[in-house]
């Protein structure tokens, strides 16, 4: 499950997501340089090899260790991509092609504007396909995708099942503008793009009896995992927190970390939560998936774009790290796309996350921590002043002190679970078998 949401104002546009996976599987945020006059003929993704293209642009990716696609990023050229799975009718349960996540990087790579990007996505859909094993240890686990795809002056919804898909430019209404996806599909009949014969394609496989307006959302979408999920529930919950932000004079970068945190319960003890959480916490066979990375980005369009991930699981308990496409600069929190598991900052910093869950004192300070130095590092973003010039090298000394500091503290407390509740054998199973410090 994942939620990702867009708002556009003032010139300015913030794309932000979640990206909720198996609590096990370890997200690494690479940064991949730009390539020119590559002679590579072919580049193999997840599971098949296409055509490579000789010049790509240079991408910062939050990407699952074991996928060569990503959940999320940007590139140098100022547009951004979130995808989420949607469970159409035409998932493709068999074969192997290409992963909504491979998809997303490809457009990263070749796609110069929100545009060219949306185009890059459909193309190689239509020629290739989507589909194969898209969970971790879950290889059941298949779906379709949608994505949200933005730069400073454009934003479209794509939604795809199977081959086909529609797409839904992103429009301003008094200069603000704002949507949020999730896992389902949100497309009716107001799209403004589709891909080639789909009314007749769903005519003729019996998804549309040919009356009335066509309806790609009620053609193609299933209920049970939207319903199981709450997809549309927490659609909604995006949407409502954008609004809030579009009523305020300036959305800043905290408006879009407080709706990345969002619990629609304010309680102490995660075991309570529940798949209507835009801030997911894993729990039970019922909840099974964990926002396991976060990012938000600021696309200005005139080269002063802000990049932030955490890298780490639980927005809520995590701090918003910057990066830039300085290629001379070193970040803490980048890790190597071919690291092993146990060398990720995403694996160090689940020491603290999952003693976080079960140690409320632990916790409780460590939010005032988080708060107390989110506010001193990125206090530029906060500012309803014009934005003063950011010192990276400053930030992620911050940041990698903050880190070291409660990675530090965690070692000290024991790695502890209620045994009595499922919730806690749930996370012990998960601490013995991903080897968690």
């Amino acid at each position: 499950m994942c939620d990702t949401q867009v708002i556009i104002r003032d010139g300015v546009t913030w794309l932000a997501k979640n990206s909720d996976r198996e609590p096990s599987e370890a997200q690494y945020v690479v940064r991949i340089p730009a390539a020119q006059e590559d002679s590579a003929t072919l580049v193999r993704l997840t599971y098949q090899a296409i055509p490579q293209v000789p010049n790509r642009y240079a991408v910062i990716l939050s990407k699952p260790f074991w996928i060569w696609g990503a959940e999320m990023g940007v590139n140098d050229q100022g547009v951004a991509i979130g995808n989420e799975a949607v469970f159409t009718k035409l998932v493709d349960r068999e074969n192997e092609s290409l992963l909504g996540m491979d998809l997303l990087r490809l457009g990263l790579e070749r796609g110069g504007t929100a545009e060219q990007a949306l185009k890059v996505i459909t193309e190689l859909l239509e020629k290739h396909g989507q589909g194969g094993p898209a969970g971790y240890r879950d290889k059941g686990f298949r779906y379709d995708n949608s994505f949200l795809i933005a730069d400073a002056r454009d934003a479209w919804v794509l939604e795809t099942a199977g081959r086909h898909w529609v797409a839904k430019r992103l429009q301003s209404q008094e200069g603000v503008a704002y949507r949020a996806i999730s896992n389902c599909l949100s497309i009716t009949d107001d799209y403004d793009l589709c891909s080639e014969g789909l009314q007749e394609f769903a005519i003729e496989q019996g998804h549309w009896n040919g009356k009335g307006t066509f309806n790609f959302a009620k053609s193609f979408d299933t209920w049970f995992m939207s319903f199981f999920g709450k997809a549309k529930e927490r659609r909604m919950q995006g949407e409502e927190n954008l609004g809030h932000c579009a009523l305020q004079t300036k959305t800043t970068l905290m408006d879009l970390v407080a709706s990345l945190r969002h619990h629609k319960r304010a309680r102490d003890l995660f075991a309570q939560h529940d798949n209507h959480d835009v801030c997911l916490h894993a729990g039970s066979f019922k909840r099974p998936s964990q926002t396991c990375a976060s990012m938000i980005v600021r696309l200005t369009g005139n080269g002063k774009d802000d990049y932030l991930f955490t890298a780490s699981s639980a927005p809520c308990m995590s701090l918003f790290k910057a990066v830039n496409f300085d290629f001379g600069q070193e970040y803490h929190f980048l890790t190597d796309e071919q690291a092993p598991v146990g060398a990720s900052y995403w694996h160090r910093q689940e020491s603290i996350h999952r003693r976080a869950l079960f140690n409320l004192d632990f916790r409780a300070q460590l939010l005032e921590s988080l708060e107390s130095v989110q506010s001193e590092i990125y206090c530029w973003l906060n500012e309803s002043s014009p934005p003063r010039e950011v010192d990276y090298v400053e930030a992620d000394k911050i940041a990698r002190q903050w880190h070291e500091s409660w990675y530090n503290e965690a070692l000290k407390h024991p790695l502890e679970t209620d045994l009595l509740s499922v919730y806690g054998h749930f996370w012990r199973n998960l601490n013995m078998r991903d080897c968690v410090l």
